[in-house]
């Protein structure tokens, strides 16, 4: 009898608390990505490692833009079907999902717990952005935990979940705005991917300017020598502007290192912490320059290095 009286899981119920879930976990990672890029840009951390970039926040606030109101719609449709057939709040798929989330959200309470406990017994600086980072962990979870365990229980009523969904759009809301607010408009990312664009066209051009020295032995006169060097060569142009970037072969002060300039228009200065003089910071594990310059017109010094082929040619 108890058993002819236990709901039974349709497809439709399968697919709507699947999806559910997967527009709750969705909105859940995107809104700590976005909290951790805000947080990293406005309490950087000091370490060894240098990276050239912008931290962008853009998919993360189009994915909360999205994933929030399907997950809001689904609990909505959701809600409607248990007004009408309270049982099936008790079918297998809902409770198993559920406990799966109240599992993952008490494991990543203790988790963030016990990396605040580590970090002050290891004698480790708990700085503003760690500890904001941890906060934002803890508050999260802790609310998914609170409302799962509510709704487990059968304690949430139309307007408890109204207050909840209150403080999430709340939340969203205010964390989309504060990440605007460090991060820049719309517009101003727009234009940190501008930059960060003429950062590596000029970096692409400076390792063609190499290759060519190498095998020609002298610096090319214009940009359009390239070609001659490399038939698949495309010179490229700012996509900003479509104006070709500047190439100027300069003076040396020893025999054995030709210098040039590579010159690009840049809407505003890098956000690396490192000095804008145009002089490349190496990264310490890849070996790679780090380009960091000032807005606006700006150019970077860079060297052939030919003291191993005497005369500046590559041995034949």
């Amino acid at each position: 009898m108890d058993l002819q009286s236990k709901p039974k899981t349709s497809a439709k119920d399968f697919f709507l608390n699947l999806g559910a879930i997967v527009a709750f976990y969705t909105t859940v990672v995107s809104l700590i990505n976005l909290l951790f890029t805000v947080i990293n840009t406005a309490h950087p951390q000091i370490t060894n490692d240098y990276y050239y970039g912008s931290q962008s926040i853009s998919f993360s606030v189009a994915t909360l833009i999205i994933f929030f109101p399907i997950y809001i719609l689904f609990l909505w449709v959701l809600e409607k079907d248990y007004v009408i057939s309270p049982e099936r709040k008790q079918i297998a798929v809902r409770r198993w999902l559920t406990y799966i989330t109240l599992f993952v959200a008490g494991l990543t309470l203790a988790g963030d717990l016990v990396t605040v406990l580590y970090y002050f017994i290891d004698g480790q600086e708990l700085t503003m952005g760690f500890l904001l980072k941890v906060l934002t962990i803890f508050v999260v979870t802790l609310a998914i935990f609170l409302y799962y365990i509510s709704d487990l229980r059968n304690t949430l009523n139309p307007l408890s979940r109204k207050v909840w969904v209150g403080i999430s759009v709340f939340i969203i809301l205010s964390s989309i705005i504060w990440g605007f607010a460090v991060l820049g408009s719309p517009r101003t990312q727009q234009l940190m991917k501008y930059d960060v664009q003429k950062v590596n066209d000029l970096q692409n051009l400076g390792t063609q300017i190499q290759n060519y020295y190498l095998t020609k032995g002298v610096l090319p006169i214009s940009l359009n020598d390239l070609a001659q060097n490399d038939p698949y060569f495309r010179l490229s142009t700012d996509q900003q502007t479509g104006q070709p970037y500047e190439y100027q072969a300069t003076s040396t002060s020893t025999p054995y290192n030709k210098t040039y300039k590579l010159c690009a228009t840049f809407n505003r200065t890098s956000d690396s912490k490192n000095d804008t003089s145009g002089t490349h910071l190496m990264m310490p594990y890849y070996g790679n320059p780090v380009w960091n310059h000032q807005g606006g017109y700006f150019c970077f010094t860079e060297s052939v290095s030919t003291s191993q082929y005497p005369g500046g040619k590559l041995p034949m």
